[in-house]
This record gives structure tokens, C-alpha cells and sequence, in this order.
């Protein structure tokens, strides 16, 4: 898991990042603006993130199983 340390530290902040600023424009749309679509692209960002955040993790964990998978078909074969 050390290997991937980068990676999922740059989808937890991307993600993070991400989710903060849909939330803060969602409340924006809700409490100051008239406008409608300003809500709707606050819930945009926020599902963008949640998405950007899964994606990323399902990549790490496919990636690792791949490289696991690999290590105990050497070690079954020796």
C-alpha cells in the first residue's frame, strides 16, 4: 500500500477540494442567490466529487489486487 500512497493522498484532496467548493456553492444558491442553477451546479460539483473520489479509489484497490494476484502466482509457481 506505501506505493500508493500518492495517489490516493491526490484523490483525497482533489476530492475534498472538490466537495468543499460544491458545498459552499450550493449554499451560496440556496441562501443568497435567486437563481435556481446556481443550486444545481453546487449539487454538480458535490456528485463530481463523490464520482472523482470512488473512481480513484476503485483504481488504487483494482491495481493493487492486479499486483497481488501477480506476486502469489510467483510465489505458487517456485
Amino acid at each position: 500500500m506505501e506505493k500508493y500512497k500518492n495517489m490516493l493522498n491526490a484523490t483525497r484532496y482533489v476530492g475534498g477540494t472538490l466537495l468543499s467548493i460544491g458545498i459552499a456553492i450550493f449554499l451560496y444558491g440556496i441562501f443568497i442567490s435567486e437563481y435556481n442553477a446556481v443550486m444545481g451546479v453546487g449539487i454538480g460539483t458535490v456528485m463530481g466529487a463523490v464520482f472523482i473520489f470512488l473512481i480513484g479509489m476503485f483504481l488504487i484497490a483494482s491495481e493493487e489486487m492486479v499486483v497481488n494476484s501477480r506476486k502469489s502466482k510467483k510465489e505458487s509457481a517456485v
